[in-house]
């Protein structure tokens, strides 16, 4: 059975609404604590958890899954860190104090988890971008006037919207471009995190996918100015068999 202690710094992290942080006895290294950093963005990351509780909770989640990812994307975004003991990150491995408190080092693990878990919601935007950008591959930049895009109204408005909700979530509901307010007063933590940030290319990878979003947007706009055009026509003709 998976028996859960009572979150050890639950004060600590109060204003860290995105996440749950639940402590259990399942250690793999019994030299630590095994935490579970549940994040509000669908991903999760496990410390010091034995893969057996790990396993389990990770069905858990299958059973209550609503809109899944791919499972083949879901193991690809599946990342082992190791980490040991002192306070920042060393040729991709997490280094944390072992003179600090459990409630403290609590908040370094979440640090390290918080730019993990945006990593990993980053990547599911840039698989779905990339998804969309096959979606519109056969449709030429340009076409000759006389020529129509073979689309049908309803797949131009699905594709205008996908488009914009994707920009939307990775440009204005995310912390991709800045800081959480919840390190604003915790600059140590605040270190880590950018760190971690930084060790992720999570603002490369974020000017990419902008890069891409730009020519896709330049579509978009042209396959619904051309859609207005062929709206109008069939307005102008409609009124042209009424009046005549």
């Amino acid at each position: 059975s998976l028996r859960v202690q009572p979150v050890l710094c639950h004060n600590r992290l109060v204003d860290a609404s995105n996440v749950l942080v639940i402590c259990t006895d399942n250690a793999q290294n019994p030299s630590d604590n095994a935490t579970m950093f549940f994040f509000r963005e669908r991903s999760v990351v496990f410390w010091n958890v034995e893969k057996k509780t790990l396993k389990k909770v990770v069905r858990i989640f299958e059973q209550h899954e609503i809109q899944p990812y791919e499972v083949a994307l879901v193991h690809w975004e599946n990342e082992e860190i190791h980490y040991t003991i002192g306070e920042y990150l060393q040729h991709g491995n997490f280094l944390l104090n072992n003179e600090t408190y459990p409630d403290e080092a609590v908040l370094d693990k979440f640090a390290f988890s918080n730019a993990l878990s945006l990593s990993v919601k980053l990547a599911i935007w840039e698989v779905a971008l990339d998804h969309f950008v096959e979606s519109i591959q056969s449709i030429p930049e340009l076409r000759p006037l006389n020529d129509s895009v073979r689309l049908s109204r309803a797949k131009v408005m699905q594709k205008i919207g996908e488009l914009y909700s994707l920009r939307n979530c990775i440009n204005l509901n995310s912390d991709l471009l800045i800081t959480p307010d919840f390190y604003w007063e915790r600059e140590n933590l605040e270190m880590l995190y950018d760190k971690t940030c930084q060790f992720l290319n999570i603002n490369r990878r974020v000017k990419v996918v902008n890069e891409k979003l730009q020519p896709c947007t330049e579509l978009t706009d042209l396959m619904r100015n051309h859609l207005i055009i062929l709206v109008t026509i069939e307005v102008m003709f409609e009124l042209g068999r009424v009046i005549f």
